[in-house]
């Protein structure tokens, strides 16, 4: 296990009717004027935008709103939301909705102290050194953005899709309903799943040695995943299955899995110029691009693909030939995906195999590598989109 600093500061509140609260704990991390910021659509449908402007109200917390957010979120509203606080003197930023909200929040966070462009962050000119508390009401149980300091947003000149990054950025607090994620659509909540899974494998699949904790924390997250996820595909009102994804959600991707290890992250790389040039959700690419990924790398550490298949797919080990244990666990991974509803091919995601040369060049690494568990160039990430095909 590699040395490590963790730092998760977040106040959780889970449990039904917990956005209730946030009027006062806005008011306990010290905010007096709040920007709302939310896509729109069920948020307001039903009924939780006025009950957390009420719940603000009722603690003397003014607030403004920017709404309007999309998946795979744009820059020009992070633009827009700067404004509003620098001309209306905001203090505090909360996200209410996915992880597209808590990203355009995050993101509008960092930028109003800052005298440049925000896209510096993002572009690798700058890093975000202070920001705006930020908080969150999450409504979907996916990008995980409600306990982490990431965030990702879409430039829309050139359609370019990018991540920063910074503990400044993680929230202050994130209320956690599992009842608002059960009126969800059930291809969001696979799209969600994939998402969850896919920050676990990310660090799953790592190069670091003697790391069994966070190898069974890894697995253990994976397991709940197979086990829950079908339940409320089902029966999309099971509150306790929800709930166990919600967390697990969040579990995934604060970092607690993926502690004193090295990780990978070229599959989200991948993924991220398939939803920006075709918008399609996250998750969704994600399950295409992240069998392909495993299939390509798989014989790097074959036996550590051969261990994911025993632990978390339940194959029988084939000490003779591992490599055939490996590939039956992504096998029945790709085909958990697609049990849930999600694409697992290029032309089920309604991606362009003539596309693939612009997306290799959007990937932007040039004749360089990317990746921690196999460093990946131009040439590799072509092949993986080919094998997604």
């Amino acid at each position: 296990m590699d040395n490590f600093t963790f730092y998760s500061p977040t106040k959780f509140v889970f449990g039904s009717n917990t956005e209730s609260q946030c009027g006062s704990l806005v008011k306990e991390f010290g905010g007096t004027k709040v920007l709302i910021v939310y896509g729109g659509g069920s948020v307001v449908r039903s009924g939780l935008l006025d009950k957390i402007k009420q719940s603000l109200s009722a603690s003397s917390i003014n607030y403004s709103e920017l709404g309007g957010i999309v998946p795979n979120p744009k820059d020009d509203k992070v633009y827009e939301g700067i404004d509003i606080c620098r001309n209306e003197k905001v203090d505090f930023v909360l996200a209410v909705g996915g992880g597209s909200a808590i990203d355009t929040a995050k993101a509008i966070a960092a930028g109003v102290p800052y005298d440049g462009d925000f896209w510096d962050f993002f572009s690798g000119k700058a890093s975000v050194q202070k920001a705006l508390p930020v908080a969150t009401v999450l409504t979907i149980a996916a990008a995980g953005s409600e306990g982490s300091g990431n965030t990702v947003i879409t430039k829309v000149d050139g359609m370019l899709k990018r991540g920063a990054g910074s503990d400044c950025l993680r929230p202050v607090f994130s209320i956690l309903n599992p009842q608002l994620t059960v009126t969800l659509p059930a291809y969001q909540t696979a799209c969600g799943a994939a998402d969850i899974m896919a920050h676990v494998f990310e660090r799953y699949f790592t190069n670091t040695r003697d790391v069994e904790i966070t190898d069974r924390l890894c697995e253990a997250v994976l397991l709940t995943m197979i086990n829950e996820v079908p339940k409320v595909i089902k029966h999309p009102d099971n509150y306790q299955a929800r709930a166990n994804i919600m967390w697990a959600g969040m579990v995934a991707h604060n970092n607690t899995v993926g502690v004193g290890r090295s990780h990978d992250w070229n599959s989200h790389g991948i993924e991220h110029e398939l939803s920006a040039l075709y918008d399609c959700a996250h998750g969704a690419g994600l399950a295409v691009i992240m069998p392909a990924w495993m299939t390509y790398v798989k014989n790097h550490d074959i036996m550590r693909f051969a261990q994911a298949a025993v632990r978390i797919w339940g194959c029988e080990m084939d000490f003779q030939n591992p490599e055939n244990t490996a590939i039956e666990g992504i096998t029945r991974f790709k085909n958990f995906l697609s049990s849930i509803g999600l694409p697992v091919t290029f032309k089920e995601l309604g991606a362009k195999e003539e596309d693939i040369p612009l997306l290799v060049k959007n990937f932007g690494i040039g004749n360089g590598k990317t990746g921690g568990f196999v460093p990946l160039g131009k040439d590799d990430i072509e092949a993986i989109y080919r094998l997604a095909l």
